[in-house]
């Protein structure tokens, strides 16, 4: 991704012996060229830039910087004033209506967002109101049944405003309700109709155009009309991933006045975040997102029902590694954990390494569950022949299910030194 180089701008900054003009002259066309390879409108490049290259040679450090902070501080509010502002949505009773063109990636969104509320404690349903797409009807039921939320759609019925009325009628116990409308492959005529008669029915207290990241520098024509024809609340951008620009998208919320809600960055129905523009910009500066991780590990504990003094005294089963890796899999792929962590933090990990890492929790799941009750809870009974049994239960090799139990013993062997403070720092690894 383009807008991924700007880490390099913060670390040729940190590594610089002396900052003068000529850096911040560097610095200012690595970030111009990060910018405009991601789609950023070119204008505002250069406000962003000028900007940068003015308060650079011109600003005062505070006394608790050094150079290179004072440096690296004025490209993450510049970059931060760039992308505006984001939209918190309270956590109450709201109808959501989303709006964008065939290909967005509105139906997948509608279930992203219907899980986002769900694992904040509300009531949640869907409403499948695209009555164009033949497949839409079918997805959506599918997403919604899969992650326990309430669906409405009548699969014979033509007339999208009445799905919408009768599905709202049907489904009135519901905190959150979230529609997912047609699109079309330009905003014509009779789409704008459509998208304005739902919106007198439904009411929505929010209107959310999903915007893809790709489209690059005509999403701000896209936005205009779709505000113009009923009003845009935020933005949703999809698939913002490794293969994705999205500097289109973000330029076009800014020009317009549109704050972003949401981002969208990669097919599963959890990879969907509040747009929060600090952790945003942090992140892509290499500086991380310390916040957004924490609050992320904090409900997934809860959902798990993991307890994490057990952890730490090192008193944890099998059953508890189980809801551990259950949890790491909701955490999503571990590449975007590491992209949370500041460069200081981080660990270079390739993607071979990453993804192998990631099958072999889904590998040591599959051991568990050819275990029994008495072994998840006292793994010291796990002989030789039992190890032979679960490898065949589980399709796995006996090596397989010795990695796993080495894994669960270094574990609470690691977990007991760092309660007594006696971790050891060098040679410790992470991941399996």
């Amino acid at each position: 991704m383009a807008l991924d180089t700007l880490k390099d701008v913060v670390r040729k900054i940190a590594r610089s012996s002396s900052i003068d003009k000529h850096l911040v002259d560097e610095v200012v066309k690595d970030i111009q060229r990060a910018l405009i390879r991601a789609d950023v409108n070119v204008r505002q490049v250069k406000e962003i830039t000028d900007a940068i290259r003015k308060r650079a040679l011109s600003d005062e450090p505070l006394k608790s910087l050094n150079p290179r902070e004072h440096i690296i501080k004025i490209v993450y509010e510049e970059l931060l004033k760039g992308v505006g502002e984001g939209l918190e949505i309270p956590l109450e009773k709201a109808r959501i209506m989303l709006v964008g063109l065939q290909g967005s990636g509105k139906t997948t969104t509608t279930a992203k967002l219907a899980k986002y509320f769900k694992d904040r404690g509300m009531k949640t349903a869907v409403i499948a109101a695209d009555t164009w797409r033949p497949a839409a009807y079918d997805q959506l039921k599918q997403l919604a049944e899969t992650i326990g939320v309430g669906f409405y759609g009548d699969r014979n019925e033509k007339d999208a405003v009445k799905i919408v009325r009768n599905g709202l009628e049907e489904l009135k116990d519901y905190d959150m309700i979230i529609i997912d409308t047609a699109g079309r492959h330009a905003l014509e005529d009779e789409l704008i109709r459509e998208m304005i008669e739902i919106e007198k029915v439904a009411k929505p207290d929010y209107k959310f155009l999903v915007l893809d990241a790709a489209i690059g520098q005509l999403a701000s024509k896209q936005a205009q009309a779709f505000h113009d024809a009923i009003g845009i609340d935020g933005i949703i951008i999809t698939k913002f991933d490794g293969t994705a620009k999205g500097g289109g998208a973000l330029s076009a919320a800014r020009q317009i006045q549109i704050p972003i809600a949401f981002i969208g960055s990669g097919e599963r129905v959890d990879d969907l975040d509040r747009f929060d523009p600090a952790g945003f910009i942090s992140r892509l500066l290499g500086m991380g997102d310390i916040k957004a991780l924490l609050e992320k590990i904090e409900r997934i504990t809860q959902e798990e029902e993991l307890d994490p003094e057990k952890f730490l005294k090192g008193e944890f089963t099998l059953k508890d590694v189980y809801k551990q890796i259950e949890a790491m899999n909701k955490m999503g792929p571990i590449r975007k954990i590491f992209e949370m962590l500041p460069l200081g933090m981080s660990v270079k990990v390739d993607d071979d390494a990453l993804e192998m890492t990631q099958e072999k929790m889904k590998r040591f799941r599959v051991i568990m569950d050819s275990m029994t009750e008495e072994e998840l809870l006292n793994p010291r009974v796990i002989d030789g022949s039992r190890i032979r049994r679960i490898a065949i239960g589980s399709g796995t090799s006996p090596q397989e299910v010795k990695e796993l139990l080495k894994y669960y013993n270094t574990m609470k062997s690691l977990m007991k030194r760092m309660k007594k403070g006696r971790l050891p720092i060098k040679g410790l690894k992470m991941g399996f």
